[in-house]
């Protein structure tokens, strides 16, 4: 019992972190929508700070910049995040999906920290994505995905959710990442609203209820 109480796994210091509240997206089984926004509520929040990020940095060796209810791209300070990290030896995954930052910001946070590990949200071929991510430019993103390449020391990764409307097109999916040299998998999902949910695909694609 001691071999495993003092293996790495159970003293790694990984943090997954919501840095800020916003999100241009309206991805309808998303809490944010449906325990917050259907009942006509605000999302409320507040951006993390640069004083209490750097307390993370300094204890944490790995930071996932997941976010449940945001994007961690509309922070504000998100470029200096990335760089603290680096600074700080923190290894560093971002995952993204909303698509309103321009390029050039992108190219900024790239330079930022060129060895995190980047990972973009699109759920379906990329003129498709959007009928589940609302208010997503995918192609934008995908385009942006490609050209990260450029930049980053680490593949960056095309992240699918496997929906309804997109269980036909996986195969293709998987053949444009390949063409484009950029990593790929599939999340199948157990969180569908009830069993007449429109984007819950078929059984075989998706995760037994729990």
């Amino acid at each position: 019992m001691n071999k495993v109480l003092d293996s790495g796994f159970f003293n790694r210091r990984v943090v997954n972190l919501d840095v800020t509240y916003l999100c241009a997206l309206e991805c309808p089984n998303c809490q944010r929508q449906f325990m917050v926004r259907d009942k006509g509520f605000a999302v409320t929040g507040e951006h993390l700070s640069k004083r209490n990020f750097k307390k993370v940095a300094e204890f944490f060796n790995y930071i996932d910049f997941e976010g449940q209810y945001s994007d961690p791209v509309h922070h504000p300070q998100f470029i200096e995040f990335l760089e603290i990290c680096k600074d700080y030896n923190v290894s560093v995954e971002v995952h993204n999906a909303s698509s309103v930052k321009p390029k050039k910001w992108y190219h900024q946070a790239f330079l930022a920290n060129p060895n995190a590990k980047w990972i973009f949200a699109i759920d379906g071929l990329p003129e498709n994505s959007s009928k589940y991510r609302i208010n997503q430019d995918a192609q934008k993103l995908f385009d942006i995905m490609i050209d990260a390449k450029n930049y980053l020391d680490k593949k960056p990764i095309w992240q699918y959710i496997v929906f309804k409307y997109n269980e036909n097109d996986i195969q293709k999916a998987i053949d444009m990442a390949c063409e484009a040299d950029v990593g790929f998998f599939t999340i199948y999902s157990a969180r569908w609203l009830g069993d007449n949910d429109p984007y819950m695909p078929s059984q075989p694609y998706r995760l037994p209820k729990r």
